[in-house]
């Protein structure tokens, strides 16, 4: 679907030598442009591709956050939400551009994750070697990706 909506180049420039394209998964899409007119081009061809396949927009599941930006123009013709975070695919993102919300989050996971665990922590029959594998399956899996 994205490669029959978009022509050249379509994401944003991430460093001097490498861009970052818009981000698909499933049917979730993450569309990036460093102009608001760019995104309203993008957010149409989207449209217009989906419709000649009869798939549409679901506005009430589309967010707008817009970093370093005035513009209050509407993206599309519908009304949709301008939000200052939201989920994608499980990691956190927001206006600060930082990563400090989703590495919270992440956190709260494992530590929720390890107290659920606590009849097994304390558990008499289970040795310390199977402890830490169970540690490893379900508390750290949760945190891995949290960089500090």
């Amino acid at each position: 679907m994205m490669t029959s909506a978009f022509e050249g180049k379509h994401g944003i420039q991430w460093t001097a030598q490498n861009q970052l394209d818009d981000l698909d998964f499933a049917d979730d899409l993450a569309l990036l442009s460093h102009t608001h007119e760019h995104m309203h081009t993008k957010t149409a061809s989207v449209a217009v591709v989906s419709a000649s396949v009869g798939l549409s927009i679901h506005n009430g599941k589309t967010k707008v956050l817009k970093y370093n930006t005035e513009k209050s123009n509407p993206i599309t013709l519908e009304t949709v939400e301008d939000v200052e975070s939201f989920t994608y695919l499980g990691s956190i993102i927001d206006e600060q551009e930082s990563s400090a919300a989703d590495e919270k989050a992440r956190i709260g996971k494992a530590t929720t994750a390890f107290l659920q665990l606590q009849i097994i922590w304390n558990s008499k029959q289970l040795s310390n070697n199977i402890n830490v594998k169970i540690f490893n399956t379900n508390v750290k899996t949760v945190s891995s990706t949290v960089r500090r």
